[in-house]
């Protein structure tokens, strides 16, 4: 499940390649944030170590056997202290 998920990541950067200036990525360059399966479905987020400001989430609906990917991109991140 979590393979499947990396490989979703991975094959969406390199169907970008050619658009953007992204090198090939493998599932090895994809790491999870969170996991959580349940019954048959199951959600991923996903990042990488590119300094593209990218994050992934990828649904799993068991039933229907579909992956649904949505893709997010970091715009700011801001320190607010108590």
């Amino acid at each position: 499940m979590q393979e499947k998920a990396k490989r979703i990541v991975a094959n969406l950067y390199n169907d970008q390649a050619g658009k953007d200036e992204i090198s090939a990525v493998t599932a090895e360059d994809v790491y999870v944030v969170w996991f959580c399966k349940t019954l048959q479905n199951w959600k991923a987020l996903l990042s990488t170590d590119l300094p593209d400001g990218m994050y992934f989430e990828v649904t799993y609906n068991g039933d229907k056997k579909e992956a649904y990917l949505d893709v997010y991109k970091k715009i700011r991140n801001v320190k607010i202290s108590d």
